[in-house]
């Protein structure tokens, strides 16, 4: 397993909203400030290719500007890999930083269907893997499906196993648990540009998950949040109360970074200013909390407490022949009763 200190950073930023070509652009120059930042971790928010379906918490799922909203971001949406995450490993080879960037992913050749998405690269390997969002939440729900199980869990990097998870899966305790058992050693949070109404404010939550997640696992967490900018309030609001949410400056924001024992070292930004978050983080630290505190190890008891994680892919479409389906002991077998046993 590495040791040392490796240098992570968080992207406080917003997309230029819809446009896919425009935010690419802006990712790569992120990217490559902060490799100029000394950055060898760089997290991005969530859904930061094309957006974020924040629409949803102002307009209806089916009025006109709704509809009209969906369908721009499944244009500008992306495949993974693509032409885009190409372009994104480039500018990670670059800059020589590992990148954990938040997009949203259209099924290739398809239309219509689409998953909120983190893509993790590397700045020697390219493209190592997804995180697809397990369950979408909210107006989430209208644009995203749910994400394929073979993409849960950590990721090869030069500093040991990476995980990522976005805004409420950040606070689900089976994948943490899981995530703590597979020894993810950092893990990215992404967020959007902020939460519905009446919810509070983004960096509250957000901070409280850094800090919740850190003291589980004894990973390091960089946590980046997106901000609302002068285009988002320009093509969002529908009534003068909207327009006067968009302008708080409370409602965006909170990117932070936390050690293995909930030391808050970078952060939190609260507010809709654009950044980068940096901070030096001490592998060691992780070593020393868990020696302490492993929930995924010695603090554990699995005769008491046990997870199943399923990983196998769920294809929307299998096909076979009708002599495949004739031997197929799918069709053959009875149905199974919940809580019977052969014995009875």
């Amino acid at each position: 397993m590495p040791d040392g200190t490796v240098r992570g950073a968080a992207v406080q930023a917003a997309p230029v909203f819809l446009d896919k070509a425009a935010t690419l652009e802006k990712a790569v120059a992120l990217i490559e400030e902060a490799g100029r930042g000394g950055a060898e971790i760089v997290g991005f928010p969530e859904g930061f290719i094309p957006a974020h379906p924040i629409w949803f918490h102002f307009h209806s799922g089916t009025d006109r500007a709704g509809t009209r909203f969906s369908t721009e971001l499944f244009k500008n949406s992306i495949e993974v890999p693509g032409p885009e995450i190409q372009v994104l490993s480039e500018a990670a080879a670059r800059a020589g930083t590992y990148v954990v960037m938040g997009v949203c992913e259209k099924r290739p050749d398809t239309f219509g269907s689409m998953y909120n998405t983190q893509v993790f690269i590397s700045p020697t390997h390219g493209y190592v893997g997804k995180h697809q969002k397990i369950v979408p939440t909210v107006g989430e729900r209208l644009v995203h499906a749910p994400g394929g199980p073979e993409t849960f869990g950590v990721f090869d990097s030069p500093f040991g196993p990476v995980s990522g998870l976005m805004c409420g899966e950040n606070s689900n305790p089976l994948a943490i648990f899981a995530l703590t058992s597979d020894a993810t050693r950092i893990h990215v949070m992404a967020w959007p540009n902020h939460f519905p109404k009446p919810a509070l404010p983004m960096h509250e939550i957000s901070l409280i998950a850094a800090r919740s997640f850190a003291q589980m696992s004894k990973a390091w967490v960089i946590s980046a949040s997106s901000v609302v900018d002068d285009r988002i309030r320009e093509m969002l609001p529908l009534r003068d109360e909207d327009r006067e949410f968009l302008l708080r400056d409370d409602i965006g924001g909170g990117s932070c970074i936390v050690a293995p024992n909930t030391t808050v070292v970078a952060g939190p930004v609260i507010g809709n200013q654009e950044l980068i978050l940096y901070a030096d983080m001490d592998l060691d630290a992780g070593i020393t909390m868990k020696l302490r505190h492993d929930l995924a190890g010695h603090y554990n008891r699995p005769d008491m407490f046990r997870l199943l994680v399923n990983r196998a892919p769920a294809p929307l479409l299998l096909e076979a022949t009708s002599e495949q389906l004739d031997r197929s002991s799918i069709y053959q077998q009875p149905m199974p009763v919940l809580g019977s046993t052969e014995e009875e």
